[in-house]
């Protein structure tokens, strides 16, 4: 069993998910009550004491059957992500391959990132062993998102499962069939217990969650819901890690490959409606190379057909921030190159310009199929402007001679160089950001030690005559110690 069974009298309380091109409905779901969220989390922890006892290999093992279901059964999932979310079913298969390319690398590094290793007792306790190891948390309660409904939620659900914990998993409302789809295939590799269950319903069922014990929060979406869940986790102690928006920019130098950051940015700014947190909302092109630029942008840009190449607007309410962001700007002198037409379903890729700084489209987060360039007179006006943002996820830079200094000096947790968005796609990177874009890491070594506890351990292998920590101590024992400390760490430079 891995959707929660709710009770008779919650049966009557469903949800319909609902095509966004159509409004077809794709499923009818239950709204889980706080009580079928409690009881979840309650088998969960007998799941989770089963799942760790299996070890690294044995849980290494099932990961990657259940690999196998998701990458055999590949086309099947990619249907239900495209008539969730809208997105074109090549668009549905890369997020799906990545995320399989994540499966695969935590069940084969856990043990070497999280198993028992070495440490240096020191000198003074040279007769000590020291360790540490990373231990299972218990159960994770994760709450996706509906933009990359597979690709997102994986990278904390994936973690945490090879970690050793059971998840209780509550996908968006918008997208409750992926989610459960996700979780009846890990049941056909792992039928013994509910080590993976899934919860739908509301902004309730996740906030019941939040509140029902479980041993971390892993949460992706807006900020602002981010503080609540903060807030509500608080109460408990319970720890989270947020991944939440941002305002990513895209930085042009002189040296730049002209041509191949305009296809970066155009692919970035309107690749899945621009509905992705390290989507490109923010270009900053250097003034040498600037017209090229943007006349490169228009032509692309030109031939981008929204519902060929890109989906609806996955949520309605979305249609009315982009057009506010789009009107604010044309307000305030900016201009439209293309697009700025904002229909009941689909938005137009839209390029502006001469768009003043402080204006909601280049302050406020987006999602939406829009970008705006500005040109500077040098990398140094494009970092300071780049970084002037609460934001502070993805950015990228293309640049030949000083791409690596100027990636260093962007205020983000993660950079791509002469690409877009090659950190999401490489498993042994850290995902996370800084700022109004959350904290805490998903994917890579940071990713499995997120939904684990180090335990130290240190062991005396034989006793010496030099004891410190008994009350028999004497002051020749103190002298000893003082005169073989100041030997050691004494001397000045």
């Amino acid at each position: 069993m891995t959707a929660v069974e709710p009770k008779p009298s919650a049966v009557r309380d469903t949800f319909d998910s609902l095509d966004p091109a159509t409004d077809e409905v794709v499923g009818t779901y239950p709204v889980h009550t706080a009580e079928d969220v409690q009881a979840a989390v309650d088998r969960a922890r007998q799941a989770a004491a089963w799942w760790a006892g299996l070890g690294f290999e044995g849980r290494a093992e099932r990961l990657r059957r259940w690999n196998a279901v998701i990458t055999h059964r590949m086309a099947e999932l990619c249907a239900v992500v495209s008539r969730e979310t809208g997105k074109p079913a090549g668009d549905a298969q890369l997020e799906v391959v990545l995320a399989v390319e994540h499966i695969h690398w935590a069940a084969r590094n856990a043990r070497k990132v999280l198993g028992r290793k070495r440490r240096p007792a020191g000198l003074l306790l040279s007769n000590h062993t020291a360790s540490v190891e990373y231990q299972p948390l218990g159960v994770v309660g994760v709450i996706g998102p509906w933009n990359y409904p597979v690709y997102t939620p994986l990278g904390s659900i994936t973690y945490a499962l090879a970690a050793g914990n059971a998840v209780v998993f509550k996908p968006s409302e918008y997208t409750p069939g992926v989610g459960q789809w996700l979780a009846d295939a890990f049941a056909e590799v792992a039928p013994e217990y509910p080590v993976l269950q899934v919860i739908t319903g509301f902004g309730a069922t996740g906030a019941a969650l939040v509140g029902a014990g479980v041993d971390k929060i892993a949460f992706t979406g807006s900020t602002a819901t981010g503080k609540k869940i903060m807030a509500a986790a608080a109460e408990t102690l319970t720890p989270v890690v947020i991944e939440a928006g941002g305002k990513d920019p895209l930085i042009v130098d002189a040296d730049a490959d002209v041509d191949a950051a305009a296809d970066a940015a155009v692919w970035g700014a309107f690749s899945n409606s621009g509905q992705t947190c390290i989507g490109v909302e923010r270009v900053y092109v250097h003034e040498q190379v600037y017209d090229r630029f943007v006349d490169k942008v228009v032509e692309l840009t030109r031939r981008v057909r929204p519902g060929e190449q890109y989906g609806p607007m996955t949520m309605p309410a979305q249609l009315d921030v982009v057009r506010r962001h789009i009107a604010d700007a044309l307000a305030r002198g900016g201009r439209a190159l293309t697009g700025g037409g904002v229909g009941d379903r689909f938005v137009e890729p839209t390029v502006l310009v001469d768009v003043p700084e402080d204006s909601a489209a280049v302050r406020e987060e987006t999602f939406g199929p829009t970008m705006t360039i500005a040109k500077v007179r040098d990398m140094d006006e494009a970092v300071d402007k780049a970084n002037a943002t609460a934001y502070g996820l993805g950015s990228t830079v293309f640049a030949r001679r000083n791409a690596t200094r100027l990636a260093q000096r962007l205020k983000a947790g993660m950079i791509s160089i002469n690409a877009p968005f090659s950190f999401a796609g490489t498993a042994a990177l850290p995902f996370g950001g800084v700022g109004d874009s959350g904290f805490g890491r998903i994917h890579g070594p940071e990713g499995l030690r997120e939904f684990a506890r180090p335990k130290a351990v240190a062991r005396q292998r034989f006793a010496v005559p030099l004891k410190l920590t008994t009350f028999d101590r004497t002051g020749k024992t103190d002298d000893l110690v003082r005169k073989l400390v100041t030997g050691l760490y004494g001397r000045r430079r």
